[in-house]
């Protein structure tokens, strides 16, 4: 088939797609919160103080703290020649007396209420509904406990109980649930229903770049614990990929691990990789050499992200005088990304046992992904797309009309706990750059399936 020919079959996909996507009109909190963001993209100084209070918002005792702080940030984006005029609106609004703490507790309200729409629930079990509930609509889900800084030996081992308590309530919840074929089997064998993604980071204080050994040392046993639960409870337990300083020793003691004989059927298990870093691809084919050397009769899933650490790897090559490890064009970043996902599915294709998930909010890399699983001639259920819970609802509604399996992203934790995560998300949706601020803004959709 021509590269023409392809083209033309992502387009198919891209337009199939977005016929799905739901309209926000039916949908008046969705029909808000797009307005809110047309704003948002338009205004980077109203933008950078509401996120200063999103981040501030957890540690305000009363109104009178919610007022005064919102009131500052607001002055600030609006000083001077070029000050936000939004911001100096809603400052004046604010500054009037009768309408202080109605306005400062309605957007308190809409912070917490944010916080709902992207984390599933303050623990497993407080998730449990929603996560039926997305099961019930044909949507496979992974659980992530926020919380990624671990400061202390006991802290770990809090993690690794919180991630050990979260796997059992998994295992009993999902039980229940009223079988999916598309969402339980593939070519490979069966989907756990319950799936986990675990933070290396977490359950270690000593992940430095400069130390991997005593790093290693220090996460191993309790990794091993989880590895050893989801083996003993049928769940999947993917590991989380971070910023890149720790990625060599968080990749070395997953595949030590794994390729011990202990682990040789099972648990389902699987990595992230991160496609903005410029050397994923070799990378990747250390992963695809490591599936190749030792093949285990449990299938291993490498789930493909952009990556959302690319403040960090900027700032740190620039104050070392490094090269940039992620790639700083979104362009070249979108034509590596589709670049990997090719290289999986053509392993996929070639035998490995190997299941891409290929995670992304991005209406071409979902397209492109499921017209070259096509081109190869893979069943349907070989590729599963992947999305974050709150910003990738739509999409994965459209995903599941196709008839193609999606999975849903749950974080679970506390407002506190979760306010990175919320920012980082936040960021994501309102990046001038970014394609689900193309979709807000109305972008024609032959715009957004252009080839990079």
């Amino acid at each position: 088939m021509s590269i023409d020919g392809f083209e033309t079959e992502v387009h198919a996909w891209g337009r199939r797609l977005a016929e799905r996507l739901p309209h926000g009109a039916r949908n008046p909190a969705a029909l808000a919160e797009r307005r809110m963001m047309r704003v948002m993209i338009g205004d980077p100084r109203l933008r950078a103080a509401l996120f200063r209070f999103v981040d501030v918002r957890p540690a305000c005792r009363d109104r009178g703290e919610l007022v005064r702080h919102l009131h500052e940030y607001l002055e600030e984006a609006s000083a001077g020649a070029n000050g936000s005029g939004t911001a100096r609106r809603l400052s004046g609004l604010i500054g009037r007396r009768p309408f202080e703490l109605p306005t400062a507790s309605a957007a308190a309200l809409g912070v917490a209420s944010m916080s709902r729409r992207f984390i599933a629930g303050e623990d497993a079990a407080a998730a449990a509904t929603e996560l039926t509930s997305l099961w019930q609509r044909g949507r496979c889900v992974t659980l992530d406990l926020l919380g990624e800084a671990t400061l202390t030996e006991a802290e770990g081992d809090v993690y690794a109980m919180r991630c050990a308590d979260t796997l059992n309530v998994l295992a009993r919840v999902s039980a229940a649930w009223q079988p999916q074929p598309l969402l339980e089997h593939d070519g490979l064998g069966r989907l756990p229903r319950a799936n986990l993604s675990v933070k290396v980071s977490a359950l270690t204080p000593h992940l430095r770049a400069n130390a991997p050994v005593r790093a290693l040392e220090a996460a191993r046993e309790r990794l091993l614990m989880l590895l050893r639960l989801a083996r003993d409870s049928g769940a999947h337990l993917h590991i989380d990929m971070e910023s890149l300083d720790t990625r060599q020793s968080i990749t070395e003691l997953v595949l030590e691990l794994l390729g011990t004989p202990e682990f040789e059927h099972g648990p389902s298990a699987g990595i992230v990789l991160q496609g903005y870093l410029t050397d994923s691809e070799e990378e990747l084919e250390r992963l695809l050499g490591w599936l190749r050397e030792r093949p285990r009769s449990a299938p291993f899933t490498i789930r493909l992200v952009k990556g959302a650490y690319w403040d960090h790897e900027v700032v740190m090559a620039a104050q070392n005088g490094w090269e940039s490890p992620v790639f700083t064009d979104r362009r070249s970043c979108d034509r590596h990304y589709e670049h990997l996902a090719r290289r999986l599915l053509d392993a996929r294709a070639e035998g490995l046992k190997l299941r891409p998930a290929i995670a992304s909010h991005n209406l071409r890399s979902l397209a492109h992904a499921l017209a070259y699983s096509d081109r190869l001639g893979l069943e349907p259920e070989a590729i599963e797309l992947q999305v974050l819970r709150g910003l990738g609802d739509d999409t994965a509604a459209a995903i599941t009309a196709t008839g193609r399996r999606v999975r849903v992203y749950c974080p679970v934790g506390d407002l506190v706990a979760g306010m990175a995560y919320l920012v980082r998300r936040l960021l994501e949706n309102t990046s001038n750059d970014s394609f689900l601020a193309a979709q807000t803004t109305g972008a024609v959709l032959d715009l957004l399936l252009e080839k990079p």
